[in-house]
């Protein structure tokens, strides 16, 4: 039977089993960020005593979603009714198929992605039980969205030193209570997969490029924003600087003090009347420098890697910056004469309209939710979904997304360019590297 009590050093908790696999919903991995603590870098959470229950999902950060009608409303949140918001948000979820703490089962820690505005670890399409069906520990976390984890102002720079990226900070935070605690359900803390899709996946771009959170992971895929010299965030912190400026003038603060005072709902309206997006920074200590010079600098983290992107995406220029990026880190390994990435392209033209295989459309096969999706998905999806959740399995366990039952994939190797195809054919093919 799968373990339900689980014991962290904070203290202990209770899931819910299913056939195979338990879930520990809502887990504090750093204190509340609201008050004093808004702007600053999470804080150690507040341990407890007797056994804490963990069955319900947490609030998310305070954001505006999709209206009602649009394209990914309609995809990813008609069905997942209104999930409560709340800067009380530092919070993560896992799955877990262990039977006890003895078992040291690999793990993948999820990043949503949201364009760093909007999002949480438990979305309709997220869930655990494929994971947990092939022998994986799954975490989704949540972690500050908007200008509430990414703001850049003078005043903070003069309290903190230096301001922005919370957001990312909240990741590493939630990696380090990963390290520290997942021993606890039957995981192993030495085989940690890092992922994430879109604004997930420059997360996992810019951990992987910072010397705050190399060696505190194993593996990383970058599904939809992964690399450099494609389609991502501004690094620029005068850029941010300004927008701190400007957002604080939309909130009329005058002081620190007045701004940490404003309502989040205050925020989430001031953030949507500026231009631009609030998002990770170049601030010389988190990101020491832009993700491409650090690249090849030889100073990103050097593991194995798995990423790619869907045939559409959003539209065809930012499926052709996807792919630039995708394909100038496989570059970049090669000259660096590290391991060659696996490279993938998903093309599957999703059923149900001419959207075809859009930007995240891939995330129904990745958590095998295709039930939870109200396109006429067919017994050929199935079959895809099964393939995907293997090879993402396969590749936490060993580094290598390669099984018994799966079409080979070849990796990405210098001078032998290739990427697998994911759609009704799943097939390596060659490539050039452009």
């Amino acid at each position: 039977m799968p373990m339900t009590i689980a014991h962290t050093r904070y203290g202990s908790l209770s899931g819910v089993g299913f056939e195979g696999y338990a879930v520990f919903k809502g887990v504090p991995y750093a204190a509340p960020p609201v008050g004093a603590l808004r702007w600053k870098k999470p804080q150690p959470p507040i341990p407890w005593q007797g056994v804490r229950p963990a069955l319900t999902f947490p609030p998310a950060c305070p954001q505006s979603r999709s209206p009602a009608g649009s394209f990914y409303h309609k995809e990813f949140y008609a069905e997942s009714g209104s999930q409560m918001q709340s800067e009380d948000c530092l919070y993560l979820n896992i799955w877990t198929p262990a039977d006890s703490a003895k078992e040291k089962l690999p793990v993948m820690m999820w990043i949503h992605g949201g364009a760093f505005s909007h999002g949480s670890g438990s979305e309709l399409e997220f869930d655990g039980e494929t994971f947990s069906k092939n022998g994986v520990i799954l975490v989704t976390i949540n972690y500050r969205c908007n200008a509430l984890g990414f703001l850049c102002h003078p005043w903070l720079d003069e309290e903190e030193g230096v301001s922005g990226n919370y957001g990312i900070y909240d990741q590493i935070a939630a990696l380090d209570w990963v390290r520290e605690n997942i021993a606890g359900f039957g995981g192993n803390p030495n085989n940690i997969t890092i992922f994430g899709q879109s604004a997930g996946a420059m997360s996992v771009q810019t951990l992987i490029s910072s010397p705050l959170a190399i060696g505190k992971f194993h593996k990383a895929i970058m599904q939809s924003g992964g690399g450099f010299g494609g389609l991502s965030i501004s690094e620029n912190r005068q850029e941010a600087l300004e927008r701190g400026k400007a957002f604080a003038q939309k909130l009329g603060a005058n002081t620190l003090t007045e701004l940490r005072q404003a309502g989040p709902w205050a925020i989430v309206e001031a953030c949507k009347e500026l231009p631009g997006l609030f998002g990770p920074v170049i601030d010389g200590v988190l990101l020491p420098d832009s993700y491409e010079a650090l690249a090849k600098a030889g100073k990103t983290a050097d593991v194995p890697y798995l990423l790619g992107h869907c045939q559409e995406e959003m539209n065809p220029e930012s499926a052709r910056l996807f792919a630039a990026g995708s394909h100038n880190w496989c570059r970049c390994q090669h000259t660096l004469e590290r391991q060659a990435p696996y490279l993938y392209y998903f093309d599957r033209q999703m059923p149900g309209d001419n959207a075809g295989a859009f930007h995240s459309a891939e995330l129904w096969y990745v958590f095998g939710t295709l039930d939870r999706c109200w396109r006429p998905l067919t017994r050929a999806d199935q079959e895809l979904a099964k393939m995907i959740g293997g090879y993402w399995a396969n590749f936490a366990k060993t580094g290598n997304p390669n099984g018994k039952g799966l079409p080979c994939w070849k990796p990405c190797e210098k001078n032998a360019p290739s990427q697998l195809r994911l759609g009704l054919l799943v097939e390596s093919e060659p490539i050039v590297l452009e």
